[in-house]
């Protein structure tokens, strides 16, 4: 495979989102090159006020790849999709990818997408987000038939802020959660690190871990055909886990 010919993942941010693009590209290359749009800057609003003009100008931003042929693309932004329910998700999507000419979906529809195939229903959220946010998110999770068993929130020192979230900080509030063993955890929100503590909190056990960056990239490399294993054919280790998973329940 030649760098011209290697498949062009679209990925669509937040301005001040610094964990998407490296996580998922960690996770797609070599097989996919990753280009990057950003959601436009919005001084003096609120979250709750640029969440809602997020999902206004979401054709527009990914107009703005303009001709630049893309094999798919990711809104790597749970926070804006959780404002609508999955139907609404799934058909501003849906609207927009008829119109780009390749897919599109939203880290939310990923998410679900990974949890259609891994056969999984009850999920413990683990939330970075204001309770308001969180509550929305776990709202958008039981409107699509998934059961959430337990809502774990995170704080970065003493306030919620999914950018600031540090390995540590992650590690120990779940740690101190006592979550079973073989419970599935799904991390939201694009813009919390996380690679480093899936290594601690997965170490010894047989829990599936979800994110939303692994869900975002695991979509787009399945539909792309796009195959990023390494020698031997093994995946990325988060991908890996996943596919052990789904292994196990053929």
């Amino acid at each position: 495979m030649t760098m011209h010919s290697t498949a062009r993942l679209g990925v669509v941010v937040p301005s001040g989102n610094a964990a998407a693009e490296p996580e998922i590209a960690r996770l797609t290359a070599p097989a996919m090159h990753l280009h990057t749009s950003r959601f436009p800057v919005l001084p003096g609003r609120t979250l709750r006020e640029r969440l809602d003009v997020y999902n206004e100008q979401l054709p527009d931003v990914i107009a703005g790849f303009g001709g630049l042929a893309l094999d798919a693309v990711v809104v790597a932004c749970s926070g804006s999709h959780y404002l609508l329910d999955p139907g609404g998700d799934r058909e501003l999507c849906d609207r927009i990818a008829q119109t780009a000419g390749h897919p599109v979906a939203s880290s939310t529809l990923a998410t679900l997408d990974t949890c259609t195939d891994l056969g999984l229903t009850d999920i413990v959220l683990v939330s970075p987000y204001e309770p308001w946010l969180t509550e929305l998110s776990a709202q958008y999770w039981q409107k699509a038939g998934l059961n959430i068993t337990r809502v774990v929130p995170v704080r970065a020192g003493e306030r919620f802020s999914p950018y600031d979230v540090t390995t540590d900080d992650l590690v120990r509030q779940v740690g101190a959660a006592g979550i079973p063993s073989d419970a599935t955890l799904l991390f939201t929100g694009t813009g919390m690190f996380t690679f480093e503590a899936l290594e601690r909190i997965g170490d010894g056990n047989d829990r599936t871990l979800l994110t939303s960056n692994i869900c975002s990239a695991r979509w787009a490399l399945k539909h792309t055909d796009a195959t990023p294993a390494g020698p031997g054919g093994t995946l990325p280790g988060p991908l890996q886990r996943l596919a052990d998973r789904a292994g196990s329940r053929a």
